[in-house]
């Protein structure tokens, strides 16, 4: 199966996850350990039938654990900073996963940006700012949403640079399945210390939840994390740079939401766009491993 098409598919899944988000009345801690839970009996089916050496999953085990804390904090942030501010500015801003993704993955792989890379990521901080302002000057709980945004930002950037670094040795459904089910127990405790409702839900937050594991879940972050096997998680992180253009436009033309984007936004938007485009160009590369 080709990488490129597995990952087209993927970003494309992920798009209406924003704007869908805004329609469920759950917690955002529910919302995140649903979305987690029930693509799990479809992760672990498949694993099993994945050739996987026991010694491969045991040695990646402490990263895996690692990788799965940071999922879980990186969808508790990003929905809960739906609740204060747009579709757009969360989504934007949480797209930059690039720019993290590069700096972590320099201090930790040995990838370093170059020049036209160094100069794409200043632009799509520019235009981070504009949107952080533009929120901000409207609305200060816009701000708190956009800081929550950038937290889910930093800590998605971790989870796609561990999953390129044990991608190479575990197959993609025993590392998501793994992945996936501590991010989801992670949730259930921080949802049991915050005392908050895992169940009782009205039937338009279950058709949520379930929208979420079928698109975004099952088919976007793990066909992602399929594609981290053959490309850096700097070029996956800036593929997914996809999902906010369509995450807008859904957000306008749904009439249950119909939020459309502020100057700022528009203007912000097209900076974080083009600067992580620039950086595109000389950011993609290739890697062959075992797993598959």
């Amino acid at each position: 199966m080709s990488p490129l098409l597995v990952l087209i598919v993927a970003v494309l899944a992920t798009t209406y996850a924003g704007p869908i988000v805004r329609l469920a009345a759950a917690p955002a801690v529910a919302i995140a350990f649903w979305r987690l839970v029930l693509v799990l009996p479809v992760t672990f089916g498949v694993a099993t039938r994945e050739r996987q050496p026991t010694r491969a999953v045991r040695e990646a085990f402490p990263l895996m654990l690692l990788s799965g804390l940071l999922l879980a904090t990186h969808f508790w942030t990003w929905i809960a900073s739906l609740k204060f501010t747009s579709v757009a500015s969360s989504v934007l801003l949480v797209s930059l996963k690039p720019v993290f993704a590069w700096a972590v993955a320099a201090l930790w792989l040995g990838e370093h940006p170059g020049r036209t890379e160094r100069r794409g990521i200043a632009l799509a901080v520019a235009g981070a700012t504009l949107i952080g302002l533009g929120d901000a000057r409207l609305s200060l709980g816009a701000a708190g949403g956009d800081a929550l945004a950038l937290a889910g930002a930093l800590t998605g950037a971790g989870y796609y640079v561990i999953g390129r670094r044990v991608r190479r040795t575990v197959g993609v459904w025993s590392y998501a399945s793994i992945v996936y089910a501590v991010a989801a127990v992670s949730l259930g405790f921080v949802a049991a210390l915050r005392d908050a409702p895992l169940t009782g839900f009205g039937r338009r937050d279950w058709i949520v939840f379930g929208a979420l594991a079928a698109g975004p879940m099952l088919i976007g972050h793990t066909g992602m994390n399929y594609a981290l096997k053959h490309y850096r998680a700097t070029t996956v992180n800036v593929a997914a740079l996809g999902e906010p253009v369509g995450a807008s436009v859904i957000a306008w033309l749904v009439p249950a939401i119909h939020e459309v984007p502020g100057f700022w936004t528009v203007i912000g938007g097209l900076l974080v766009l083009v600067g992580i485009a620039m950086s595109l160009k000389t950011g993609q590369g290739m890697e062959r491993g075992h797993a598959d």
